[in-house]
């Protein structure tokens, strides 16, 4: 399959929603995700779930985390769900500018191989002030077989692998959560506040502009290239607090012209709940 941009603008949306050729998914997030899209989304979008279809829950966070992956099987059955198929053209939407739900399910589908998916820069926000048609109508579905993969093809790497990279010169692990949670200062969501010593801190917000729009394919191809400090894809492995918003960088790298590094899914929630080393404050190698 051809590949395309990975990110897509509202004006290239509104095309393709006029000839019907597209798959829209809005992966809104929070308590009231469900009801705000059942009263109202981009006209032909079908809702996702980050928690219930996303992520496979378990009893304990110290085991892959917050939001580890489902299997892949179960993810296929689930697109097959929602008549998505190998050549499908996805573009998925989220209302927090791409950044969490939305890359996650970009990441997902990438991972099964599926080249044809884009995140809409900006959001649903960006549709909407782009006028783009909103209805409280669920469409109806016409599901598929199974998507026709078998397993997760992206890199993805564990805590004791993490652990040994952030020890090794030849390899760099990037925390993209915001600038007061890497140092420590304090902790929203997690137990334990601070990062993973050795880790440097490249916040997902560094991937767009002050309007909330991904930064240009060159301006992210070289901040993340002096990073990478002469490292490929796979000596690079980038976290966040919970496997998802981590999605958003690897998806501003791959806007980049990068290839896609090496995801560590538990991320801090597992690290933080194992009794694992602890550091605060900048670091030594902070970018």
């Amino acid at each position: 399959m051809q590949k395309i941009a990975p990110i897509i603008k509202a004006p290239e949306l509104e095309k393709l929603m006029e000839k019907e050729s597209v798959v829209l998914i809005d992966a809104r997030t929070g308590a009231d995700a469900l009801e705000k899209y059942n009263s109202e989304h981009l006209t032909g979008a079908l809702y996702v779930d980050l928690e219930k279809d996303l992520s496979l829950k378990g009893p304990d966070a110290s085991q892959g985390g917050r939001h580890p992956l489902p299997p892949a099987k179960d993810f296929v059955a689930f697109l097959g769900r929602l008549g998505i198929g190998a050549t499908s053209h996805v573009v998925v939407y989220d209302d927090k500018g791409g950044a969490n739900a939305a890359a996650r399910f970009w990441w997902m589908l990438k991972a099964l191989g599926h080249e044809k998916v884009q995140v809409l820069d900006g959001g649903l926000a960006s549709a909407l002030k782009a006028g783009l048609p909103v209805t409280d109508k669920i469409p109806a579905v016409t599901t598929q077989a199974p998507y026709p993969a078998d397993n997760w093809i992206l890199p993805t790497t564990n805590a004791d692998d993490v652990a040994r990279a952030v020890s090794d010169p030849n390899h760099l692990v990037i925390d993209v959560r915001e600038g007061f949670r890497y140092r420590g200062e304090s902790e929203p969501i997690d137990l334990v506040a601070g990062h993973i010593p050795g880790a440097i801190n490249i916040p997902y917000t560094e991937n767009l502009d002050s309007g909330g729009y991904f930064r240009s394919g060159e301006e992210l191809n070289k901040k993340y290239t002096d990073a990478f400090a002469g490292r490929d894809a796979q000596q690079v492995i980038v976290h966040c607090g919970s496997g998802v918003t981590a999605c958003h960088t690897m998806l501003a790298m791959e806007h980049a012209g990068l290839e896609i590094p090496v995801l560590y899914v538990g991320s801090w929630s597992e690290w933080s709940r194992n009794a694992r080393p602890v550091a605060v404050g900048e670091g030594l190698n902070e970018n």
